[in-house]
């Protein structure tokens, strides 16, 4: 990376090539079909080492997106600087996006009042996002496309 970032909100678009069963942590085991999905985070600590945590194969399985990024690839990363409250912000504007589907409750969203941070859509919805007014005063210091996937 680029930047020196040390805290901010991130999404990233994930790409599934085929219908994945997935044993989610404590949440459960979910059907994940063939598409798109986009995840909301945050760091409050050291963003750009979670982004990398997110982009490598091998990991612990820590949090909600571990168990799914082992089955799909990162195919666009966008970072932003702000504070971990405009993360909600963030998730609710990418949800609003026609089309978009919760695929599983809770997802991500386990330290907020959320339904889910991760939004199913059968095409790629980047172009559609990066239409979103997501906030004039955050500024985007990390965008990555990576449409190479090397799918497992």
């Amino acid at each position: 990376m680029n930047h020196a970032l040390t805290k901010g909100i991130y999404y990233l678009t994930i790409k599934l090539v085929k219908k994945c069963n997935i044993q989610v942590g404590y949440l459960g085991n979910f059907c994940f079909p063939r598409g798109f999905y986009v995840y909301v985070g945050s760091a409050q600590n050291n963003l750009e080492d979670r982004i990398e945590r997110h982009l490598r194969r091998e990991k612990k399985m820590h949090w909600h997106i571990d168990y799914l990024l082992y089955y799909g690839q990162v195919t666009c990363v966008h970072t932003y600087a702000d504070e971990k409250n405009a993360e909600c912000m963030l998730s609710q504007k990418i949800g609003n996006i026609k089309n978009a589907v919760i695929p599983v409750s809770g997802f991500g969203s386990s330290d907020c009042s959320c339904t889910s941070h991760l939004y199913f859509f059968r095409d790629n919805p980047d172009s559609r996002i990066s239409r979103l007014k997501i906030n004039e005063t955050l500024p985007q210091f990390y965008e990555k496309d990576r449409s190479e996937p090397q799918i497992r």
